[in-house]
This record gives structure tokens, C-alpha cells and sequence, in this order.
């Protein structure tokens, strides 16, 4: 009950905040896209450039730690997909963008505050390394994918790889990934000035984001496919992180700080991105769209007995 209330509660409170705000409209459509604006492409790179440029790659990048998450997330995929496809008959377009649900957890905004209010700020080290690679993989892997469907394997080639590296670079958290890398690997002085500035910056991220999230939150109305909306949150909460804790804890053998950080991401829900990469080609939008609203809201309580489980 004490992580329920020291920890869930608090985070979530931010996002009913923002959520409550926009649906009484306290606070305009405009201005929540606005917040979210700042902290998806400004304040959140910031953060992740930081975290990255600090990090000391030999130590935090761990196999174990990326296998036992990663290999969860794509069985994620896999389920969702073969739920979508054979369960209940859904195109494979459709398939391919509810498998994306069901491997594309919520690592920044929730898994990022989640894992600090429970461990602190010296606990996010594997969510970082975690999250380096998280956002350029899934859409790597789920433009390919799409794009093969869509094309029917006609496609690929030169334009596809082309396509696929223009839409992973134009995104904000991976510029700012990328950049942290850069700064990483050559030593790169940063002046003072600008190191404070970036501090300020990172600091407002995640308030911010947790705000606008619940604000993001009132526009994705539950209605219809709720069977698949079910298999899909079911996959996210339960079959991810129990995939990530076998792993992690009997194959890899991770040591507690990677085996917290790698399950409690993993238990996320499905994040903004997912509605997003459904948006992008209009398959499974209603199903995105909810998923990520239901099992948000859902995860207040499958967290808790996560961080009831871990040691």
C-alpha cells in the first residue's frame, strides 16, 4: 500500500491533473498540444542528451539487460500481432499496427517517473541505456514491417532504408540521443553556461510530459474493438513484464538495479507512439487509441503489484 501511495499515486496525479484541466476546459486543446510540444521536442530530448552524454557506456550497456527486455518486447509484438491476425481476423496492416501496441511501452514519460519516485534518480541508469535504443528500434522494425505489407514486399530496397532513416532522424528524442552518443564518444566539452541551461531544461521534462499526457489522454475515447483493446492491454501489462522478469531473473541473472529497471519499463503501458505510429498509417487507430487510454489507467494498479513483486 506504501508503494501505492509514495509512488503510483503521485505520478498519476499529475497526469489526472492535466487530464481533468483539458476535459473541463481549464486549459485549451492548443495550449495541452503546446506543453506537449515542449516536452516531447524539447524538454525530453534535453534529458535523454544529458543522461546519454553522462553515461558510461561499458557499464550500463549490458546483454543481459537489453535481451531481457527486448526479447519481451518483441514477444509482445508477437502476441499482439498473432492476437490481431488469427484471433480476431484483422488485416495484417491492422495486425502489424496493434503488434506495435504491444511492444512500444510508455519508457519516458512513465517508466522514466515511475522507476525514480520507487528508487531514485541513481536507479534510471539502465532506463536511459534502455531507452537509447528504444524508440529508433521499434520504428525501424515497425516501418519495415508496414511498409513490406503495404508494398506487398514490392518495396523494399534503397527507398525503403531511405524512408525508414529519415523518419527515425526527424525524431526529436532520437536527435537527442543521438547527440548525447556524439558527446559521449568524443569527450566533447560542454561550457558551464550551457550545461545549467540543459539542467534546467531536463528538470521541467517530466512534470511537463505527465501533464500534457493526461491532456493528450482526453481525445482518445474509448468506443468499439474492445476484445482486441483487451488482448492488446493484456499483452502490455502482464505478458511483457512477465516475460522481462523470467528473463532477467533466471537467464540473465541481472543484477537489481538493471532487473528493476528493465521489468518496471516493461510494465508501462503502451505509450503516445504507439497511437501515433497507427495515426501515421491510418490502421488500427481506435484500438491505439484506447489501448493506450485503458491500460494507462489500468496500469495505476498492475504497477503496484510490480513494484510489490520486485525486490
Amino acid at each position: 500500500m506504501q508503494a501505492l501511495l509514495d509512488v503510483i499515486i503521485p505520478v498519476f496525479l499529475v497526469i489526472g491533473f492535466g487530464y481533468f484541466a483539458a476535459r473541463l476546459g481549464k486549459i485549451s486543446e492548443g495550449a495541452v498540444e503546446g506543453v506537449m510540444t515542449f516536452a516531447q521536442n524539447f524538454a525530453i530530448p534535453v534529458l535523454l542528451f544529458r543522461a546519454i552524454a553522462n553515461m558510461d557506456l561499458s557499464a550500463d550497456f549490458d546483454f543481459g539487460l537489453f535481451a531481457s527486455f527486448y526479447i519481451g518486447a518483441f514477444s509482445g509484438f508477437a502476441l499482439a500481432f498473432a492476437g490481431g491476425r488469427y484471433l480476431f481476423s484483422r488485416s495484417i496492416e491492422d495486425s502489424i499496427a496493434i503488434g506495435f501496441c504491444g511492444m512500444f511501452s510508455n519508457s519516458v514519460l512513465l517508466g522514466l517517473a515511475i522507476t525514480e519516485r520507487a528508487y531514485g534518480t541513481d536507479a534510471l541508469k539502465a532506463n536511459f541505456a534502455l531507452i537509447s535504443v528504444h524508440a529508433p528500434l521499434f520504428y525501424a522494425v515497425g516501418i519495415i514491417l508496414m511498409e513490406t505489407a503495404k508494398s506487398r514486399g514490392k518495396n523494399a530496397g534503397f527507398s525503403l532504408i531511405t524512408h525508414v532513416v529519415r523518419t527515425i532522424f526527424s525524431n526529436a528524442l532520437v536527435i537527442g540521443i543521438s547527440l548525447g552518443f556524439i558527446v559521449n564518444f568524443t569527450g566533447l566539452w560542454i561550457p558551464a553556461s550551457i550545461d545549467a541551461a540543459t539542467e534546467m531544461v531536463a528538470r521541467a521534462a517530466l512534470p511537463a510530459a505527465l501533464f500534457g499526457l493526461g491532456g493528450v489522454l482526453v481525445r482518445y475515447k474509448p468506443e468499439g474493438d474492445m476484445k482486441v483493446i483487451a488482448m492488446v492491454t493484456t499483452v502490455s501489462l502482464v505478458a511483457h513484464p512477465t516475460i522481462t522478469y523470467a528473463l532477467g531473473k533466471w537467464v540473465f541473472e541481472l543484477d537489481q538495479a538493471q532487473f528493476r529497471s528493465a521489468v518496471l519499463t516493461a510494465a508501462m503501458a503502451p505509450g503516445v507512439n504507439a497511437y501515433l505510429f497507427a495515426n501515421m498509417y491510418g490502421n488500427a487507430r481506435r484500438v491505439a487509441a484506447s489501448a493506450v487510454l485503458i491500460a494507462t489507467g489500468l496500469s495505476v494498479f498492475t504497477v503496484w503489484v510490480w513494484l510489490a513483486i520486485l525486490p
